[in-house]
């Protein structure tokens, strides 16, 4: 039977009674069809599930008692950063969601030179709530009791001074270095995927200054929203859990 996860922003603790958020009450009312008397599992991102059982269930909203906690250990001792060439629509989305499922460590999202999607001011912070929803959504589905960080937008060269001091990878088919070559990766790494248009002339002399390296994942081009996530696999499946 499926686990019924909500994220909960704030403290919990076994005894605490609370009032669910609009959204979340929302699902488990109007879509699940949950009762008073029901129970589902409450997380807050500080890497524990709390049992909880719906109180009341109303016009007026949710109501909920946490009943007890209990420690989730599914993070992946990889820790992997994404650095993202924001990409259209719906494939930002997906690779979130899908970078989030397969254990992503943090992302940021990076303006490029060749980057079809510009996000400023109160534009971009909804953008980044969205995201955010998303990330969410994906972390109740697959069972993590973590939140992935999610960086604001901000520009190439930017993002620079706050990625983790760990090995940063540029991902190239015409690279030297494979995938399949690397030794280990200890304290993880950043994987730097360009948007639609690929990263210019101008980017990867950025990345390159910046201590990124070539690696190459296979002999074919993939699609902005395919290659980071098909590196993620691999690199989890190499040195991480998906073993």
């Amino acid at each position: 039977m499926r686990v019924i996860r909500v994220f909960v922003e704030g403290p919990l603790s076994p005894g605490q009674r609370l009032t669910l958020p609009e959204d979340a009450a929302a699902h488990l009312v109007r879509v699940l069809r949950l009762q008073a008397g029901d129970e589902c599992v409450l997380f807050n991102g500080d890497g524990h599930d709390y049992a909880a059982r719906i109180t009341a269930a109303g016009k007026r909203g949710v109501d909920a008692e946490v009943l007890s906690a209990r420690a989730v250990d599914n993070e992946s001792p990889l820790r992997i950063t994404l650095l993202q060439g924001i990409a259209r629509g719906d494939k930002m989305d997906w690779i979130l969601q899908k970078a989030t499922e397969l254990g992503i460590h943090a992302v940021a999202p990076v303006h490029s030179e060749r980057s079809e999607v510009k996000l400023e001011g109160e534009r971009a912070g909804k953008r980044v709530a969205h995201w955010r929803s998303v990330v969410v959504s994906a972390c109740e589905q697959c069972g993590r009791a973590r939140v992935p960080s999610l960086a604001a937008p901000q520009p190439l060269r930017a993002a620079m001074a706050d990625l983790p001091d760990v090995p940063r990878y540029l991902l190239d088919p015409e690279a030297g270095q494979a995938i399949a070559t690397l030794s280990s990766l200890p304290g993880g790494c950043v994987l730097a995927v360009g948007p639609e248009g690929g990263w210019s002339p101008r980017d990867r002399e950025v990345l390159r200054t910046s201590g990124f390296t070539g690696l190459r994942l296979g002999p074919r081009i993939l699609r902005t929203e395919t290659a980071g996530i098909a590196a993620i696999a691999a690199l989890q499946g190499l040195f991480g859990d998906l073993r």
